[in-house]
């Protein structure tokens, strides 16, 4: 009895352990920050002790300014930190890393499907009421891969700009306590928004165009002719005078159901076109119609298809 009791046991702990190690493997999988600074390089006139690459991994700051000036982190009001923000100088770079691709896949809002996070913010010009007069962007240059090599760069688009951050839905621009109601920062704001269109408008008008997001700079990896990508490359201006700083990178999460492939917001026909031309493929379980996650495009996921036949309407 003895004998059977700690077999039993040793079943039981060896049971644990396992859903332990796959619930941890399932957490790293479904973590939508840098994972890992792949490299940094200061350049000149980047801020003295805003050196430390490591904090650009992980999610944007919310509250900002401990121990000092603490404050919300809002479009007015950024995050300022040596432990929050690092700064990239002139012909400085940094290269960060999630620990999977992430797919240009439809069901993004807006098309987009990485985020880049500064600490630009929004010039005030209601004297300490948060009305939007300009943005204080440093610029910025984006570029992305799916394996490091390859780069795309981001035409047009500055990593310490739009969209300024905001951490809370339910505070004012300037506002010294933590919110109740956090922003989502794996969510775009609408790209089609404009610094012209935000001018004049109060912070609360703000808050209402990100429409829950939390901000960033949004990249459409699909406009740069790749199907994924896992590595993030922002490197500072070639000019004096700015020297961007970072705060985070995000990978956008899908909306609607997994089965939509084709982002039309239904599941229907389309969808299963899609899958069945990607029958029998392999290549990893962030394939868009691997539904089950199982690494290749089969009957299982078919099935989780039909199941979800209409969804959407």
């Amino acid at each position: 009895m003895a004998h059977r009791s700690m077999r039993q046991t040793l079943g039981v702990v060896a049971v644990a352990v396992a859903v332990a190690v796959a619930v941890a493997t399932q957490s790293r999988a479904d973590f939508p920050f840098a994972s890992e600074v792949v490299s940094y390089t200061a350049g000149a006139g980047s801020v003295a002790g805003f050196n430390n690459p490591l904090v650009a991994l992980g999610p944007p700051e919310r509250f900002t300014g401990e121990g000092l000036i603490p404050g919300a982190v809002t479009p007015f009001q950024p995050a300022f930190r040596p432990n929050e923000v690092v700064s990239l100088g002139v012909g400085g770079e940094i290269i960060l890393a999630f620990d999977r691709e992430v797919f240009d896949d439809p069901r993004h809002p807006f098309g987009v499907d990485i985020l880049v996070f500064g600490n630009a913010f929004f010039t005030d010009g209601a004297f300490g009421l948060g009305v939007v007069a300009g943005i204080a962007s440093e610029g910025g240059t984006i570029a992305v891969s799916a394996d490091g090599v390859d780069w795309r760069t981001v035409v047009g688009l500055a990593a310490d700009g739009l969209f300024p951050t905001l951490g809370y839905l339910d505070v004012g621009p300037f506002s010294t306590v933590p919110g109740k109601v956090a922003s989502d920062f794996t969510r775009p704001v609408d790209p089609s928004i404009t610094i012209h269109a935000l001018i004049g408008l109060s912070h609360d008008e703000v808050v209402e165009r990100y429409a829950g997001s939390g901000g960033g700079a949004g990249i459409d990896i699909g406009a740069l002719g790749l199907a994924s990508a896992r590595f993030v490359r922002i490197s500072g201006p070639s000019a004096a005078g700015m020297s961007p700083e970072i705060d985070a990178i995000a990978a956008v999460q899908p909306v609607g159901s997994p089965a939509d492939l084709d982002g039309d917001g239904v599941v229907g026909a389309g969808d299963l076109s899609t899958l069945l031309s990607a029958w029998g493929a392999s290549g990893g379980k962030n394939m868009a119609a691997d539904l089950d996650g199982d690494g290749v495009v089969g009957a299982s996921d078919l099935a989780i298809l039909l199941a979800a036949w209409g969804a959407g309407r």
